[in-house]
């Protein structure tokens, strides 16, 4: 999740697959699989956080999930977004080979399961290549991978697939083979990571900027790839990092300057990192981030 800084270029339109759902659609929030206790959610624990993030009333629609095979997450997240009529950006970790096999059945077994209409889009991994934990090229094939079995499984349904990372490894060239492998392409941005203090960030668009600049470069290797947000947010707890200071008030003024300039744009789709408060995260400041308590109540009002 952590980023670091750059300058960035304005972007320009981008061209949408015409087979697949039109990006914007997707309103939600990235999320663990662990409840506040870490063990494991349940489908009902799903169901339930469903239940909350629409009882906020701002047309929250989808979530994003990291894992498919780890807390058994794919099988019981789809059953509550069915129930709930959510939509899920479904994560599968790219390393090791071990987990990226088990990731790739757990994925199968549940769309065997439950179909595959709950499904927004697949992430093949998840900052792998900000981490250098996997070659470009192979994170690249186990995209091309993924995409053969979901097809098959799907009857050429055309769902996305596509991989998560920072923008700094969107903007990266030597990443651009993943680039053209994907469908959707899925950029977090953190300008709290970035050390950039919440005057600043507003005043500079941080975020956006590291927006614009992963749009324009992914224009320029595959115009046809949608780019969605899979992650941005502030904690309201925690050590600051350089001039980024935590607080309520900063990720208040964060959401209204992020959040609402993202939730209206037509050609994006977005994940906030995330919904609710984790207690048992490491480092600590990761424990911060929702925009509600561990309880499941906001910390404040959403303005949009």
């Amino acid at each position: 999740m952590k980023l670091f800084n750059a300058i960035g270029a304005l972007a320009t339109a981008m061209m949408l697959l015409p087979t697949q759902t039109l990006a914007g659609q997707y309103k939600g929030f990235s999320m663990g699989a662990n409840k506040a206790d870490g063990n494991c959610k349940t489908q009902t624990d799903w169901r339930i956080d469903f239940q909350t993030i629409k009882s906020w009333g701002k047309g929250f629609n989808a979530v994003r999930v990291y894992a498919s095979s780890d807390c058994n997450t794919a099988m019981r997240v789809a059953a509550a977004a069915k129930d709930q009529k959510f939509k899920v950006l479904v994560g599968i970790w790219a390393t090791d080979d071990w987990h990226f096999g088990a990731e790739k059945a757990a994925l199968e077994a549940a769309i065997k399961t439950h179909g595959w209409d709950w499904i927004a889009a697949v992430s093949v991994g998840s900052e792998d290549l900000y981490r250098k934990d996997i070659s470009a090229q192979k994170l690249a094939n186990q995209i091309y991978d993924v995409r053969g079995m979901v097809r098959s499984l799907t009857k050429n349904a055309n769902i996305p697939i596509g991989h998560t990372d920072t923008w700094t490894a969107w903007v990266d060239g030597a990443n651009d083979v993943v680039t053209r492998a994907s469908d959707v392409v899925i950029t977090n941005g953190f300008p709290y990571w970035q050390g950039v203090n919440i005057d600043d960030t507003i005043r500079l668009k941080t975020f956006q900027w590291s927006y614009w600049d992963t749009k324009r470069r992914v224009e320029q290797i595959n115009p046809k790839a949608m780019v969605w947000v899979g992650e941005t947010g502030w904690p309201t707890g925690g050590a600051s990092f350089g001039n980024a200071a935590t607080g309520t008030t900063k990720l208040r003024s964060y959401y209204a300057s992020v959040a609402c300039w993202l939730w209206p744009k037509p050609d994006v789709s977005a994940f906030w990192f995330t919904a609710f408060d984790a207690p048992k995260a490491n480092p600590d400041v990761e424990r911060h981030f929702g925009v509600a308590y561990s309880n499941r109540k906001l910390k404040f009002t959403l303005p949009c």
